[in-house]
């Protein structure tokens, strides 16, 4: 009977800090750290591991985190194929064509819409700096005069551009 009491004392205990941690989670505001860019591509010095690229690349093409579990099996994906350039591509393929989740591209009218917007939010996302001028005239170029060039094949260049492999 005694070790009933002290159960019970210890599942009132556990109940009243339970409740009162849920009363705190809900009053909490978060905030998001401002992400400080890059001055140029050439500061960039250390190249991201197969798994720091993987899990970049998942959060900026569907803008939330992938699970450990599928960093590693895309990371044997890498280490399987044996060429590296080719299985980023494999696996950057994959990613855009995943239904669910959708990637978050910009549809085409959209950068069509405002084209200097898509090129420095693009720059941005994925390389964590302005683009130059230079860069957005060669991407002005490129929007302008191939009506086929999609929104999806210009992430997808960044995502295997060699400036994304490092940070």
């Amino acid at each position: 009977m005694k070790n009933a009491y002290k159960y019970l004392v210890f599942l009132s205990i556990c109940a009243v800090s339970y409740q009162c941690k849920k009363d705190k989670l809900e009053d909490t505001i978060f905030e998001l750290n401002e992400v400080k860019l890059y001055p140029s591509a050439s500061a960039k010095l250390k190249e991201k591991t197969e798994s720091q690229w993987i899990a970049v690349v998942y959060t900026n093409l569907f803008q939330q985190a992938l699970s450990a579990g599928d960093i590693y099996r895309a990371g044997q994906c890498i280490t399987s194929i044996g060429d590296k350039e080719l299985a980023r591509e494999v696996i950057i393929s994959n990613f855009m064509n995943s239904t669910s989740p959708l990637p978050v591209i910009p549809s085409d009218a959209d950068m069509r819409g405002n084209i200097d917007k898509f090129i420095s939010d693009t720059y941005e996302r994925f390389l964590i700096r302005r683009p130059t001028e230079g860069e957005k005239q060669y991407f002005r170029n490129e929007i302008t005069n191939n009506p086929t060039r999609s929104a999806e094949i210009i992430y997808f260049s960044f995502a295997l551009s060699n400036e994304y492999l490092f940070y």
